[in-house]
């Protein structure tokens, strides 16, 4: 039998489901949440040959329907998988309700450590951070060159106003998700509306792209993660987001722990100057962006303390909620500075 007791997943429909649509999987299966995952749900899924799969779901309970759209989620990585950008390969999404209560999508399992913080990221070897640095780059600005259309993902989102369209949808995110009243995200919010600048072309922007949504080995990417808040617009925004989340071992993070802190990685100024050079972009307008996404993340991160409140985001009873009010606040302070300075 399969395993019954792992919340979020029907254990015999998705059983059932898989055998049927995925070549290869023997069932009995064995569920597992996979940690670290405050949005969609991630299992690692093990069948009798001891066969790994990665399984996608929306959290539990009722939440804003277009965060959390699996068949999206599941077309963009099939198509970038068609590219250079390593990512996992797809193996099939299930847009049944009846099957799981919400759909999902199948992965392979690829093996891999992902650095969530400086306590893994002490265990790569120093001799590999300034290789994967450079990975890091050189995957984004890999990305960044692709054009939507020669993939099939030139419907994904409009190409333009990209800041004007995100400001609009995180505004509408935080109106409807805040816990309180916190007076310095609408200050933030009108600063950036306000000193918005021009887009210099369209790309792929994959808007959570940092060392912690990455499976790596021996300074390698093996694959790019968490693809739901993709979109098309303006390839800084990623930029701005990864140095966001590249701390220096001398700073204290506006958020959750960075791997970065581990010291041995390059510098904000060296990703920089190797994106300049592989992207052909200026970059010295980065401010703003960095600013963007700390705000912008301030109102992901307060959804995410609206559904640990109500109670939909599974069995994580460890989790301590408060750290997320802290984050939200760190974050929308830290935009606020680089604004003012």
């Amino acid at each position: 039998m399969s395993d019954p007791v792992t919340e979020g997943i029907d254990a015999e429909n998705v059983a059932s489901w898989l055998y049927k649509h995925v070549p290869g999987v023997n069932p009995p299966l064995k569920y597992q949440l996979i940690a670290g995952g405050h949005s969609n749900l991630t299992y690692r899924v093990e069948d009798q040959e001891e066969n790994l799969y990665v399984l996608r779901r929306p959290p539990l309970g009722q939440v804003l329907a277009t965060a959390h759209d699996m068949a999206r989620e599941h077309r963009i990585i099939s198509a970038v998988g068609n590219t250079d950008v390593p990512v996992p390969p797809t193996l099939g999404v299930c847009e049944d309700d009846e099957v799981n209560g919400a759909p999902f999508y199948i992965m392979e399992y690829v093996e891999g450590e992902v650095l969530h913080s400086d306590a893994e990221a002490t265990l790569v070897p120093v001799s590999e951070r300034m290789d994967l640095s450079r990975q890091v780059v050189e995957v984004l600005a890999e990305l960044h060159a692709i054009e939507p259309e020669d993939i099939g993902l030139g419907d994904l989102a409009k190409r333009e106003d990209y800041l004007g369209r995100q400001l609009r949808r995180w505004s509408r995110q935080w109106e409807q998700s805040k816990t309180r009243e916190l007076e310095v995200m609408e200050e933030v919010q009108d600063l950036l509306e306000r000193r918005k600048p021009e887009q210099i072309g369209s790309t792929i922007v994959h808007g959570d792209y940092r060392l912690g949504n990455m499976l790596t080995r021996s300074g390698r990417i093996l694959a790019v993660l968490d693809w739901e808040l993709c979109t098309l617009g303006d390839p800084l925004a990623d930029v701005g987001y990864l140095l966001n989340n590249w701390v220096e071992p001398d700073e204290a993070p506006a958020g959750s722990s960075a791997p970065t802190l581990a010291g041995g990685f390059a510098s904000r100024e060296e990703l920089m100057s190797w994106y300049e050079r592989a992207s052909g972009r200026d970059v010295s307008g980065v401010g703003y962006y960095r600013a963007f996404s700390y705000w912008r993340l301030a109102a992901i991160v307060e959804g995410v303390l609206n559904r640990y409140l109500k109670g939909v985001m599974g069995d994580q009873e460890d989790v301590d909620i408060s750290v997320f009010k802290e984050q939200v606040e760190m974050l929308s302070t830290g935009a606020l500075e680089l604004l003012v300075e």
